[in-house]
């Protein structure tokens, strides 16, 4: 599914997209609680999306997986189904004081997701997907940014931005694989201002046959630049983040960026194509990353 946590730190490629690993930047006391976040979503995210169970046997492994999050965060031992999460994440929780919340809206979003898709229901308007992405990606810069001893209202506000842009780039990226399989990211109330309408994607043509209409073109164009303000809205937080953080989220900030160029360059058609980021934009995203300037005032 596109419930796909947004990191403050970078990830090589994994199914679990945009969210952070234990990576060589990161510090070294730092990665037993990373890998037991990620883990903790991960595991989450296979309950939520993978295999052929029902969306009922879902919810209620979720609902389940939930009841062990509150047992390791009130210190009592969860039940044997989940050790490999739940024993580095009640350490973690101990070690670190990990709040227990934002990783129970990671498994709200991963519900809602579920019930919205098999409802085949979708987002009436951007504030009703905000609020989605505060609960699939906000948590994630907020439990990183925990771990780091950063707390100030301004700084939490710029990962909102950043983990709610990756998340929308995220699902602009994905129309070709959501679409198909019943997952509704576009906002109704921007789809009807471009003369579309939810059911418009599944009937104007075959996913990937032919160039899609210039309203849908149009309407993706205009989420890009939807994300790509929030994402610049953000991206001032590398300068409040220490030493080697800081580092990482300037690539993970010009990553995003970097796939918003690509579906620009596509003509905005991802109903058609899939742009992703691959080793050979590595030196551009370097040179970007190195240029982030911190801004003069006024």
């Amino acid at each position: 599914m596109s419930t796909r946590a947004s990191p403050v730190v970078a990830a090589p490629p994994t199914h679990y997209e945009n969210f952070p690993v234990a990576s060589w930047l990161c510090p070294p006391r730092l990665r037993p609680p990373i890998a037991a976040i990620y883990a903790f979503a991960r595991t989450a995210d296979d309950i939520a999306d993978e295999g052929d169970a029902s969306a009922a046997q879902r919810l209620d492994d979720l609902r389940a997986y939930r009841s062990d999050l509150a047992a390791v965060a009130h210190g009592t031992p969860p039940s044997p189904r989940w050790p490999e999460v739940f024993g580095p994440l009640a350490h973690a929780m101990h070690d670190f004081a990990l709040p227990e919340q934002l990783l129970a809206d990671l498994l709200s979003a991963f519900m809602q997701d579920i019930e919205k898709t098999r409802d085949r229901a979708g987002y009436a308007d951007r504030t009703e997907l905000l609020d989605y992405c505060c609960r699939s990606a906000d948590p994630v810069g907020r439990l990183l940014l925990h771990l780091y001893g950063v707390n100030d209202e301004r700084s939490l506000r710029q990962s909102d931005a950043i983990c709610s842009a990756l998340q929308l780039i995220n699902f602009w990226q994905d129309l070709s694989v959501d679409l198909p399989r019943g997952r509704y990211y576009l906002p109704r109330h921007d789809c009807e201002a471009h003369g579309l309408s939810g059911s418009s994607f599944e009937t104007f043509r075959p996913l990937g046959s032919a160039p899609a209409p210039a309203p849908a073109l149009a309407l993706v164009a205009s989420l890009a630049r939807w994300a790509r303000s929030l994402m610049e809205e953000g991206a001032p937080l590398v300068h409040a983040l220490p030493g080697r953080a800081g580092w990482e989220l300037r690539f993970v900030i010009q990553g995003g960026l970097r796939i918003l160029d690509k579906i620009e360059a596509l003509g905005c058609d991802t109903f058609a194509s899939r742009p992703t980021v691959g080793k050979a934009d590595a030196p551009l995203l370097a040179w970007r990353a190195l240029r982030m300037r911190r801004q003069s005032p006024g």
